[in-house]
């Protein structure tokens, strides 16, 4: 097991390198002269301000001897300031950071606790009125775009029903609308999983010796489908984590992804370049978890190696 997380941790060193490559490349040719953004709110600056402005922040010298720098502070913690605010960009990713957990908590707990037994009873009525009933709405969910059902859900239980505030002050809304997708993709993937297993010769053996589904459902099938159910977990964690940037902006939640898209709209590169080497971070530590996992719950599991 030590063995195979070093390896896997030696592969994914390279990949992070080149995002954070690509990232700060991306920002220094983008057309955009990072002084001028400085002062683009103080009016007219002589050029020898912004010069002496060049010199001090280090971007007269050449890309890579800037590339080294930038990398050296993110590897130190110090990913720079923000342009806008002149904050630390590490401290307003800490500020920003525990309503996206927020969001990403409520999002999973509600999408574990309908789509499983949805799933489930998907699978076991299969071909029967509930099934198909299950089927279209899970098809339904998962074709509606975030912001459409956030804004549905704007309508009719806030402007509507007046049940809950629209924006800023509640997880409700925000959870709801991610867990609708996430709830249609899981409910569809338990169900696949959980009619796969009930065809394997053990549950027929199991039925055979007079065992209940309840019991050979709970003990055995879930059991053999959670590597499928970490596998989604760990992507939507990945994601989550990264800040759903259209729903938090929607509803004015201050997170991750809401932080991301201002500082877009300011073109603030600071905080653009943390929060896409944020993103990499995440769904790489993610996909190492899902792995290793995998490793520990099925020891047949064997990566790398061919049969």
């Amino acid at each position: 097991m030590k063995k195979y997380f070093l390896t896997r941790l030696i592969q994914l060193v390279p990949i992070l390198f080149g995002i954070t490559f690509l990232t700060f490349g991306m920002m220094q040719f983008a057309g955009d002269d990072a002084v001028d953004i400085i002062y683009e709110r103080a009016g007219s600056v002589a050029e020898e301000i912004k010069a002496a402005k060049r010199a001090e922040l280090g971007l007269d010298q050449p890309f890579v001897v800037q590339y080294g720098r930038w990398l050296g502070g993110v590897l130190t913690g110090d990913t720079g300031r923000s342009f806008i605010s002149g904050k630390p960009v590490f401290e307003t990713f800490a500020e920003k950071l525990p309503a996206t957990i927020e969001l990403m908590a409520v999002s999973l707990a509600l999408t574990i606790l309908i789509a499983t037994p949805l799933g489930i009873l998907s699978a076991v009525n299969q071909n029967r009125p509930l099934d198909w009933l299950i089927r279209a709405l899970s098809f339904v969910g998962n074709s509606l775009p975030n912001f459409f059902v956030g804004l549905l859900l704007i309508y009719f239980l806030a402007l509507k029903l007046n049940l809950l505030p629209i924006i800023g002050q509640s997880v409700v809304m925000p959870a709801l609308t991610l867990t609708i997708a996430m709830g249609a993709k899981y409910t569809r993937q338990i169900r696949a999983v959980v009619l796969e297993e009930l065809d394997k010769p053990y549950v027929v053996g199991a039925r055979a010796r007079g065992v209940d589904e309840v019991t050979i459902l709970i003990k055995s099938v879930l059991r053999s489908s959670l590597i499928m159910i970490i596998t989604l977990l760990a992507l939507s964690m990945g994601s989550l984590l990264g800040g759903t940037a259209i729903v938090e902006t929607i509803f004015m939640w201050d997170g991750v992804g809401k932080m991301a898209v201002d500082a877009i709209l300011m073109r603030d590169y600071p905080l653009i370049q943390a929060y896409v080497v944020w993103m990499a971070i995440i769904y790489v530590v993610m996909n190492l978890a899902a792995d290793l996992l995998y490793h520990w719950l099925d020891p047949r599991v064997r990566y790398g190696e061919t049969s």
